[in-house]
C-alpha cells in the first residue's frame, strides 16, 4: 500500500466536503472535470459511475465503502483508492492510499504517486480556504 498524506488547519468537515462532494473535486483536483452516477451530494458506497479526467476520458469506477466524515473507498480496475480525513488536535490529516497488486505498486509510486501526493497537499490547503 503507498500512502500519501497531509496536515491542514482545516476542520475535519470542511476536508471532508471537499474530499467525498464530486461536485467540489475540481477544487483540489484541476484535472478532475466532472464525475456522476457516484453519489450526489456524497460519494455513495456500491455507486457505480465515472469521473470525467482531463476534459474527455471518462474513468470508469465503483464506490466500494463509505464511512462518513472519515473515509471512502473507489476501486478503478485493479487499485482501489481509500481516501481519509482524520480529526487532529489543531486541525485534520487528510490521506488517500493506493492499494493495488504487488507488481503494479511500484510503478504506480513512480507514476502516479507524486501526482496523488501533490494533490492530497492541495486537499488541505484548498480545506484551509473554505
Amino acid at each position: 500500500m503507498l500512502t500519501y498524506s497531509a496536515r491542514s488547519a482545516a476542520s475535519p468537515d470542511r476536508a471532508w466536503s471537499l474530499i467525498a462532494e464530486p461536485l467540489r473535486w475540481h477544487e483540489w483536483a484541476p484535472h478532475v472535470r466532472g464525475a456522476w452516477g457516484l453519489g450526489e451530494p456524497e460519494v455513495r458506497a456500491g455507486a457505480r459511475g465515472a469521473a470525467r479526467i482531463l476534459w474527455a476520458l471518462p474513468v470508469p469506477a465503483t464506490v466500494t465503502d463509505k464511512r462518513p466524515g472519515e473515509s471512502w473507498t473507489w476501486r478503478v480496475g485493479p487499485v482501489s483508492l481509500v481516501h481519509r480525513v482524520a480529526r487532529r488536535r489543531r486541525g485534520c490529516e487528510v490521506a488517500v492510499d493506493i492499494v493495488a497488486p504487488a507488481p503494479l505498486e511500484p510503478v504506480l509510486a513512480f507514476t502516479y504517486g507524486p501526482v496523488v501526493g501533490v494533490l492530497v497537499n492541495r486537499l488541505a490547503r484548498a480545506a484551509e480556504q473554505t
